[in-house]
């Protein structure tokens, strides 16, 4: 067998990993008998080598089988059969994107089984686990027999994955986190797509987010991404497609765990649905329904979304798998949602349209309140964050709120104040519409590759090249 070192150094010199090669190293990782140094070298050398999609595909098969992987084939439970497919959404990551928590219970009102495996925040990206414990009780680590149950009480469940579930990338991951070797586009691909085989899918739809609050700056990286992503997903027998949607602002109108489960529960009911959050929400469930086979078309997709969404059929499948995992009862109706201590409003300083935000610096805001983690061992909490966040364009009147940020001490409201105003860009209340520049606070002359802040948020449609 070839030894970890020549590996490393096959690929350093710029060679290609056969699918030998591949698997000793993922064996490695799951047995441990690679060393962290012997792991991180390899990353590195990935990262700056790259790897072709053999070597991707190779990658991501061998990390989804290093450990369970679901089999849907027996349905939910004995005498159960599954109602539908088994689908799945997923976000690169971006800014009070609490669009999981709106679409797997959507998705599930149209007849799909929504095995949701999510994560936690990651740097200045919140994560869905860390929305959801918000509510009391609410278990992100189920049983297998509990997961069952969930889903077939309410057709979704939104959990993480267990420790047997692809146990190579979650070492992997580890260590690239710690070594600088995050941003590899085979590494991310693989990454993403062994948890989602992994889970046993019949379809995914991938969300990749570009902005000035997303991994993916600019458009051409975004597309890269998510080419590679479906591309991958569809050589290992994973139908996908994805959606390039715009992070250059805050999505929805809150950002922080217990104000983003909110702002999801109000958008299910209906009680205040942002139009950006909305669209971005029905065209992911649109592609979904429509690659599952559930809607002929991809319009009539989005319809068959909004009218669940409308009839509150995905507001009560929410409440159902909710419940069914431990969490609140009457979670559409009871306050159960932690409430920080101190708001406080961050007021235009004259009469002026915002016309800019710096979205990685609000999202940095939230988890210096104390709302994301510095470093793994972080307690979150769940109370803190920004909500009433206006959208590019809006004009607001000199004294009025923009935002509320809502803090655990009055300190650190007021160092939250101080980063968020700085983050936010005003012009005259008569400037025209602001169009997004690439790396986001742009002026209203910026010629942008995200186009008009006041367009729809979905940019693109990726579909797989063959």
């Amino acid at each position: 067998m070839t030894s970890p070192a020549e590996i490393i150094r096959c690929k350093r010199e710029g060679g290609a990993l056969d699918a030998e090669h591949i698997q000793a190293f993922v064996d490695g990782l799951t047995d441990r008998s690679w060393s962290e140094g012997q792991v991180a070298a390899l990353a590195m050398a990935i990262c700056w080598r790259g790897m072709d999609r053999a070597e991707c595909m190779a990658l991501t098969r061998a990390m989804a089988h290093s450990g369970e992987v679901l089999d849907w084939t027996g349905g939910l439970g004995p005498d159960v059969p599954l109602s539908g497919p088994v689908l799945d959404k997923h976000s690169s990551g971006g800014v009070g994107d609490k669009t999981s928590l709106i679409i797997a219970p959507i998705l599930a009102a149209c007849g799909a089984v929504v095995p949701m495996v999510s994560g936690r925040g990651l740097g200045h990206t919140g994560g869905t686990l860390d929305k959801l414990q918000s509510l009391p009780g609410y278990a992100i680590n189920p049983s297998r027999s509990q997961l069952r149950k969930a889903l077939r009480e309410a057709g979704c469940a939104i959990v993480g994955a267990s420790a047997r579930m692809a146990p190579a990338d979650r070492r992997l991951y580890a260590i690239r986190d710690v070594t600088g070797t995050v941003e590899s586009l085979s590494l991310i691909t693989a990454s993403i797509l062994s948890k989602k085989l992994a889970a046993g899918l019949h379809g995914l739809v991938m969300d990749v987010k570009v902005g000035n609050g997303a991994f993916c700056r600019d458009q051409a990286s975004a597309l890269a991404l998510a080419q590679s992503i479906v591309d991958v997903a569809q050589a290992c027998g994973l139908p996908a497609r994805a959606l390039i949607t715009d992070m250059n602002q805050v999505l929805g109108s809150t950002a922080g765990n217990a104000l983003e489960v909110q702002e999801a529960i109000a958008v299910l009911t209906g009680t205040s649905r942002e139009p950006r959050l909305l669209a971005v929400c029905l065209a992911l469930c649109a592609q979904a329904l429509h690659l599952g086979g559930l809607a002929p078309s991809v319009a009539e997709g989005e319809r068959l979304a909004e009218r669940a969404l409308v009839s509150g059929a995905a507001a009560e499948r929410f409440a159902r798998m909710v419940a069914a995992l431990g969490g609140p009862s009457d979670v559409l109706r009871a306050a159960a949602l932690p409430v920080a201590p101190v708001r406080l409003a961050v007021t235009a300083p004259r009469t002026a349209r915002l016309v800019g935000m710096d979205t990685l610096a609000l999202g940095l805001a939230v988890v210096a309140l104390g709302g994301g983690r510095r470093k793994a061992s972080d307690a979150v909490d769940p109370r803190v964050g920004l909500s009433g966040v206006a959208p590019l364009g809006q004009v607001v009147q000199r004294g009025e709120a923009a935002l509320h940020i809502h803090a655990a001490t009055p300190s650190a409201a007021q160092d939250a104040l101080v980063a968020v105003q700085a983050a936010l860009v005003w012009a005259d209340a008569d400037a025209p519409q602001p169009a997004v520049g690439r790396n986001g606070v742009a002026g209203a002359a910026a010629a942008s590759e995200t186009g008009n802040a006041a367009h729809h948020p979905v940019l693109a449609e990726v579909f797989p090249t063959h």
